[in-house]
């Protein structure tokens, strides 16, 4: 377990497992962003628990849990500036939601309802999640290519598994963003399993982050369970690609302490051992550590966090199963430009039937 998570001698690291510094934290990050981070990072782990709940009493389709890398995506989602462009893989609750995508609709997504996808606010310009592998960054590359043509001062971040480093479409876009000096920071969020193949048969190199020595770009090995880490990095980079000082690869070090998704049963391919070793790194436990250390939390505040966090996801979860089902002739009405004729039919057909049954169903 331990050789798992092991940290290059130069990886980012503040806050260790113990909830102690190992280094000074960074100027940017003071005693009111920490708090900030951790009442984001247990409305995620709630949020969290309940959507795996609702899949699996039929309420909600297939969902990709983010428990233990909640650090991962908030450390993200702080460091991005309103007018940057998010494009996100699939496991990325935190940074959606800091970007201004309501609960709800993360919920409307995974239930079948792609109306989840129409973001407002700060998000509006953000990409959807990606469930294909990797192709997500050829996209995030094509709109940092656009920023460096109209001379924008802004930066795009895309996200991916270590799994996704296996790709081509990985491999292209970083070395288009070398090529081209893009302003494209890619964030491979390490969690040691690409669903069953551990990390160890994902790549020969000694980290992730050095890939980016092939794409002429900087590479950044950060401990992803240490959320002031995963911020610093993600915040210096932005900076560097904002100022035309070219693209970013960031392994964060992490670990998945649920399944892959809720179709996975991960005791099929690893030891309770290792799982348990792994949530004793987790990111909640270690930054509550440090608050509690540092005489900036204690038992009453944890209390009134979890209520308050606990109505904000029930008031979400309210909300999306009061939603209307999704218009059925609209997979139809937005799938082409103009619909072939040979489809009109098939249209026709599908509407009826879908009436008949009264509708869709979340979850279905």
């Amino acid at each position: 377990m331990n050789q798992l998570l092991t940290l290059a001698a130069n990886a980012i690291q503040f806050i260790d497992s113990t909830g102690q510094l190992k280094h000074p934290l960074p100027a940017s990050v003071n005693e009111s962003l920490l708090l900030e981070f951790y009442r984001t990072m247990v409305l995620i782990r709630q949020f969290d628990k309940k959507a795996v709940a609702l899949q699996r009493t039929g309420q909600l389709g297939t969902y990709p849990s983010c428990m233990g890398q909640e650090a991962f995506s908030t450390g993200i989602g702080f460091a991005l500036k309103s007018d940057d462009v998010f494009v996100p893989y699939y496991r990325d609750q935190a940074t959606k939601y800091l970007r201004g995508v309501k609960l709800h609709q993360i919920l409307q997504l995974w239930g079948g309802d792609e109306r989840g996808n129409l973001y407002e606010g700060a998000a509006i310009q953000d990409l959807p999640d990606c469930v294909p592998i990797a192709t997500q960054i050829t996209h995030a590359a094509g709109i940092a290519t656009a920023m460096k043509i109209r001379g924008e001062h802004r930066a795009v971040v895309a996200t991916c598994g270590e799994g996704a480093t296996s790709r081509g479409d990985f491999y292209e876009s970083i070395n288009l963003a070398g090529v081209w000096h893009l302003p494209l920071v890619v964030v491979v969020n390490n969690n040691q399993w690409a669903i069953s193949v551990p990390r160890r048969l994902q790549t020969g190199a000694e980290t992730f982050a050095d890939k980016a020595t092939s794409a002429g770009i900087k590479g950044v090995q950060v401990d992803g369970n240490d959320v002031a880490a995963v911020y610093q990095a993600t915040q210096h980079a932005l900076n560097r690609a904002r100022q035309g000082k070219g693209g970013t690869l960031i392994e964060a070090v992490t670990y998945r302490l649920g399944d892959h998704t809720t179709a996975d049963d991960a005791s099929r391919y690893r030891s309770a051992a290792e799982l348990n070793q792994a949530w004793e790194l987790e990111p909640i436990k270690r930054l509550q550590a440090y608050l509690h250390n540092n005489a900036l939390w204690n038992p009453e505040k944890e209390l009134a966090l979890q209520a308050e966090s606990k109505a904000a996801v029930e008031k979400a979860v309210d909300t999306y199963l009061g939603l209307a089902p999704q218009a059925p002739n609209e997979m139809f009405e937005y799938l082409f430009e103009e619909l072939p004729y040979s489809m009109h039919s098939q249209k026709e057909q599908f509407i009826q039937k879908a009436n008949s049954m009264g509708g869709q169903r979340h979850g279905h």
